[in-house]
């Protein structure tokens, strides 16, 4: 293969666009050009990674917004307003993102367009230039995202869009343990190994905390569905007891008020580096969005899963299914019942067994730069 063009898409998330990471830079070392779409909130995020980044379609704020107002219309059945949302969020933006992408391939024209399940627009981009297109996983390949690309590519007069999108070369980042029951949507999908994230610079107080002798619990609500602040109080409280030091992230600017008195255990910032926390890290307790529940298993981290939304509670089972977590469910959110789990899972070493062999198949698993060898194109 010569040097091709790939261009890789991505709706304006971390949990979306990170999994691609080892693949794009498997990549660049493999000496093609590379080049990421994704919204105009995200660009600074990946070019602070060194990669040649260009904005494209609706922010996800703006996408966000639409899906709440959807939400909101109280006259409209529960299961419509869950598809309407899902156009809200991945079906008009793919549309927007579309325009731009059109814009962007009349200057600098791809050979291959690699994008993460959810963002439909690399995936039509590569139709109408009819080159190859690659779909990428970002977690478990849940049966339902057929009916959900389907519908969405409906409301977007994109009726074929599933049919099309179901015949691309796909990549899996689920090891077996984590595999969702069958039928699975791209059954042929070639497996990947997933990843934490790569090493950045720690913050001195963090850096100083992984560096002791004292166990390390990691704990988020992800980047999504983390709008209460009252629920980072209360794992917050559920934690306090916990012995050890407690890293927390909010996935979002908080004035510190909201978060009342932080436990002396406890160190709270917006973002730390990931994948230098989940490599020392002894628990993980988190919404269990997929990539923050894999990172975890990549080092073999049992957890507890406190799912909010979206992907995260069908994660949650399969985590729990494979016995490498606990789960709390949304009504059951508690400091009771989250420290009663907490307990649980650091003192039954069954739970850590699990974890461990979780991790021992994501490393059986083919490394990105072997998936990119593999593509056909």
């Amino acid at each position: 293969m010569g040097v091709a063009r790939v261009l890789f898409t991505s709706c304006p998330l971390f949990g979306h666009a990170l999994p691609m990471l080892p693949l794009m830079r498997a990549a660049e070392r493999d000496g093609h050009e590379v080049r990421v779409a994704t919204g105009p909130d995200f660009t600074g995020a990946l070019a602070a990674r060194g990669l040649d980044v260009r904005a494209v379609g609706p922010s996800w704020a703006s996408a966000w917004s639409a899906h709440e107002a959807v939400w909101a219309d109280q006259g409209i059945p529960e299961e419509q307003r869950m598809m309407d949302g899902v156009v809200a969020l991945f079906g008009t933006p793919a549309l927007q993102r579309l325009d731009d992408l059109e814009a962007l391939a009349s200057q600098w024209r791809p050979d291959v367009v690699v994008h993460e399940v959810l963002e439909q627009a690399g995936s039509l981009l590569a139709h109408r230039l009819a080159i190859p297109g690659v779909v990428h996983g970002i977690g478990p390949m849940f049966p339902f995202y057929a009916q959900l690309i389907g519908a969405a590519g409906a409301a977007i007069d994109e009726p074929r869009l599933w049919e099309r999108l179901a015949t691309e070369q796909a990549l899996d980042l689920c090891p077996p343990s984590l595999q969702p029951d069958a039928p699975l949507p791209w059954p042929e999908a070639a497996a990947v190994r997933p990843s934490a994230g790569e090493h950045q610079a720690l913050p001195p107080a963090l850096a100083e905390a992984l560096a002791s002798d004292r166990p390390v619990a990691y704990f988020t609500l992800g980047t999504v569905k983390n709008a209460d602040a009252s629920d980072f109080r209360t794992g917050l409280r559920a934690l306090a007891g916990y012995d050890g030091v407690v890293v927390a992230t909010t996935g979002r600017r908080l004035d510190p008020d909201e978060l009342g008195q932080i436990p002396d255990n406890a160190l709270v910032a917006e973002f730390v580096p990931q994948a230098a926390l989940l490599e020392r890290a002894d628990l993980l307790v988190s919404h269990s969005g997929s990539g923050t529940m894999l990172g975890g298993l990549a080092h073999g981290v049992p957890q507890v899963a406190l799912p909010r939304g979206t992907d995260q509670p069908d994660n949650a089972a399969l985590l729990v299914r494979a016995g490498a977590g606990m789960l709390v469910a949304p009504e059951d959110y508690a400091v009771e019942s989250i420290a009663a789990a907490v307990a649980e899972v650091t003192h039954d070493p069954a739970y850590r067994s699990a974890a461990e062999r979780v991790h021992d198949e994501i490393a059986a698993m083919p490394d990105a730069d072997t998936a990119w060898a593999g593509l056909a194109f």
